[in-house]
């Protein structure tokens, strides 16, 4: 019951008794884990490919001489079976040369076909495959060439019918297998140049950003560190110069701001040498130029260089960021030329002039006056790269057709920087 206050009767709250909690087991699933196959591969060697081939197309021409029919006990079936398995054998080389071995599968070929075996000619077309792979198409051409018109001479040898030899010899090399061959070697070359190429790029981009960051926190240290530290620097030295002119004792604290000042600078001119020369690379200037030039040529397109200047010990030393910088714009230019500019020629010239290195590379592509030159990362990349060294770099189209870069880069200015922070 509840209580009354001033007459009105006031309900009491009733403990209500919590019902205790039962805990329910919840299962929690455990994982499983599953084996799985883990599959190693080792590596074949080349030269047990290459000898399993060899081997097998040899093991093949055998056979399928010998399924040719009786060819009696004289020399002439042994002279015939030694061919074919030296024709198979031969093929081991095929990698280390190739031009050999095409001429030897040539003339085994030429050889077991005067002996009377009717045998595809399996161990040539190898050979023009690996010929071709290995860039060398005008000798495959002019093998193949020799190669069908001498397999009906040498078919006639035993045969002595015109009409026989001729059928034998396009069942023994047919035109199309000739092609193929020839195309499977071509696009396995191109494939393989594709690859080694962008390679090449991979690496020579990561080298150049890395050089262009280099640079510029070279240039920002050079720009924010030396003005300020060099201020502390001299103001201290005149301090410390003018106390002991009046004989005044000089303050422990003004010598330690010299000493720190004096300290500083020698770091910092120390952290910008190596900045600016890394030494973990090996590095790329001006004398190796003409091989760039040379792999240029390579490729098909006509380059040449020319160097100006004085020559031997009259020549200005070039510091070694300018020689890189130099070595990277021909380096692009040349590659902007093999991928896009459709020239056929490409003149690279170095020009020594009193305090300047001047460099030049022009080309007789498609573009014109009217064309407009966007700026990709290689051009904006040299442009950066001249830029820190303080030079000036032009990069347009020709008159009349081709285009033009050109650089100069400062000497002076930098013998200057390498030798003061």
């Amino acid at each position: 019951m509840g209580k009354r206050r001033f007459g009105v009767p006031v309900p009491v709250p009733v403990p209500v008794r919590a019902r205790a909690r039962v805990p329910v087991p919840v299962r929690v699933p455990v994982p499983v884990r599953v084996p799985v196959p883990v599959r190693v591969r080792v590596p074949v060697p080349v030269p047990v490919v290459d000898w399993t081939i060899a081997v097998g197309v040899a093991v093949a021409l055998l056979l399928a001489g010998r399924s040719g029919g009786d060819f009696g006990t004289g020399p002439g079936p042994l002279l015939g079976h030694a061919l074919l398995a030296a024709g198979g054998l031969v093929l081991a080389a095929r990698r280390r040369a190739p031009r050999l071995v095409l001429a030897v599968t040539a003339l085994c070929a030429v050889g077991y076909q005067a002996a009377g075996f009717d045998v595809p000619v399996v161990a040539f077309l190898f050979a023009v495959y690996a010929a071709v792979r290995a860039g060398h198409r005008a000798v495959t051409v002019i093998a193949s060439v020799a190669m069908v018109a001498a397999l009906p001479l040498a078919a006639l040898v035993s045969l002595h019918d015109l009409g026989e030899a001729y059928a034998r010899a396009r069942g023994a090399l047919e035109i199309a297998w000739l092609i193929a061959a020839a195309a499977a070697g071509e696009a396995l070359r191109q494939a393989e140049r594709r690859a080694e190429e962008a390679e090449r790029t991979r690496e020579e981009t990561a080298r150049r950003r890395a050089d262009e960051e280099r640079l510029h926190i070279a240039r920002e240290l050079h720009d924010s560190l030396t003005h300020q530290i060099s201020i502390v620097k001299v103001q201290s030295e005149v301090a410390v110069h003018v106390a002991r002119r009046r004989g005044e004792p000089v303050p422990e604290a003004l010598l330690a701001i010299q000493a720190a000042g004096r300290e500083a600078t020698r770091e910092l001119r120390a952290t910008l040498r190596a900045l600016r020369d890394d030494d973990t690379t090996p590095p790329r200037g001006l004398d190796h130029i003409p091989e760039l030039v040379a792999r240029a040529g390579r490729t098909g397109l006509a380059a040449e260089l020319v160097v100006d200047g004085p020559a031997g010990a009259e020549r200005p030393d070039v510091p070694a960021a300018v020689g890189r910088t130099a070595y990277r714009i021909v380096q692009e230019s040349l590659t902007n030329v093999a991928r896009h500019a459709r020239a056929g020629t490409a003149s690279v010239r170095i020009d020594y002039r009193p305090g300047v290195l001047a460099i030049r590379v022009d080309d007789d592509g498609t573009a014109t006056p009217d064309t407009v030159a966007v700026p990709g990362m290689g051009l904006l990349g040299m442009r950066e790269r001249v830029d820190a060294l303080g030079g000036r770099l032009r990069a347009e189209p020709r008159r009349g057709r081709g285009f033009t870069v050109q650089a100069e880069l400062p000497l002076e200015h930098m013998e200057h920087m390498e030798h003061t922070p």
